[in-house]
């Protein structure tokens, strides 16, 4: 049966992925150790294990563990060149693959790009871009949600339910007061479509992935049940993760603000102190978990850099940026260990593995 979805699934994003923007141009060359790769092109420089001084004969133990735990691609950027690539399970570089949840840190990067131009606002309600009536908590409670709040996860709205229609979205606690993981960060899709006088698709292909090369391959937004999902292939991935890594910038050209990436990477409120614009940070002194409301003690991922921050989702799709090792990790695939949300044993068993190699 999968034999038979894949192929329909790549058709569809092709033909969904498509726009007719202008031609872009590539990035000017920068005076600065990051590599940006071509557009339109299967280059991308690369760098040797040897050349970095890492742990050539740690390579292969990292593979078979990926392998082992139901992984379809692994890349390890340094500086922006490829010093890690692999393919396996079946799957390989030109095939689609869901971001799942890891891809709502494509949603943050809109409304930062957003509120560069003066679209929104993220300090301003929701109300104020969708109306009001879009939850069907009290209109006093719904006016205290803010956009920050959306992309925070501590709109106070009930989470036992996926479904963002305004039935669905019930009063559970002020915003603020809860952080829970919830779907309801899809509504700063459409509070971006709204500012934007775009379809949130539109404005993702113009603002962000037209400019950093990602339309090289097809891949684009699926709507499956409850959920917006962003596919594509591996690099392309990473290519976002480069952007990221890069504080914001492709080439010369900024295309979310430095500053905004700087609080969005940060605590974005005080109950989980490990969260930020819906980007998970390491590092912290506590966590809370998705369909939870307990606090755990300690880091994310011990194992990994303290300034590491991620892009986690459903069945352990990964974007690693570790800003101290200059590194983007990426990884893609069914899930390690049975069914997960985001955060699974697995990061700190990859982490164990990537540190040997580095290290």
């Amino acid at each position: 049966m999968k034999a038979l979805i894949y192929p329909i699934i790549t058709a569809l994003l092709f033909c969904y992925g498509c726009s007719a923007n202008e031609p872009i141009s590539e990035p000017d060359p920068i005076e600065e150790e990051i590599y940006f790769p071509p557009f339109n092109t299967d280059t991308w420089e690369t760098k040797s294990i040897s050349e970095l001084g890492w742990n050539e004969n740690q390579l292969q133990s990292l593979l078979n563990f990926l392998g082992d735990n139901n992984t379809k691609s692994f890349m390890i950027l340094h500086e922006g060149k490829i010093v890690v690539e692999d393919y396996m399970n079946g799957h390989d570089a030109s095939k689609l693959w869901y971001w799942a949840s890891a891809g709502k840190t494509l949603t943050t990067t809109l409304s930062g790009v957003a509120q560069e131009e003066e679209l929104i606002d993220i300090n301003n309600k929701v109300s104020d871009y969708l109306g009001t009536g879009w939850t069907s908590a009290p209109l006093e409670k719904e006016n205290l949600i803010t956009c920050k709040n959306l992309l925070s996860m501590n709109s106070g709205l009930d989470d036992s339910s996926d479904a963002v229609e305004p039935e669905d979205l019930e009063y559970e606690a002020d915003a603020g007061t809860r952080w829970a993981y919830h779907n309801v960060y899809k509504k700063m899709q459409d509070v971006i479509a709204s500012a934007s006088g775009s379809n949130f698709a539109n404005y993702f292909n113009s603002k962000l992935r037209d400019k950093i090369g990602m339309t090289n391959t097809s891949g684009g937004w699926l709507q499956l049940s409850d959920f917006n999902v962003y596919w594509s292939d591996t690099r392309s991935m990473a290519r976002f993760g480069l952007m990221i890594y890069a504080n914001g910038k492709w080439g010369n050209t900024q295309i979310v603000s430095e500053s905004f990436l700087n609080e969005a990477t940060n605590t974005s409120q005080d109950i989980n102190k490990s969260y930020g614009y819906l980007w998970w940070l390491n590092g912290k002194t506590s966590y809370h978990l998705p369909a939870s409301q307990l606090e755990f003690s300690g880091e994310l991922i011990p194992n990994a850099p303290n300034d590491m921050y991620a892009a986690l989702g459903k069945n352990d799709q990964k974007i690693y940026i570790a800003p101290s090792k200059k590194l983007v990790v990426i990884r893609m695939g069914e899930a390690a260990d049975g069914e997960t949300f985001a955060l699974s044993s697995f990061d700190n068993e990859l982490w164990e593995k990537i540190n040997n190699l580095i290290d």
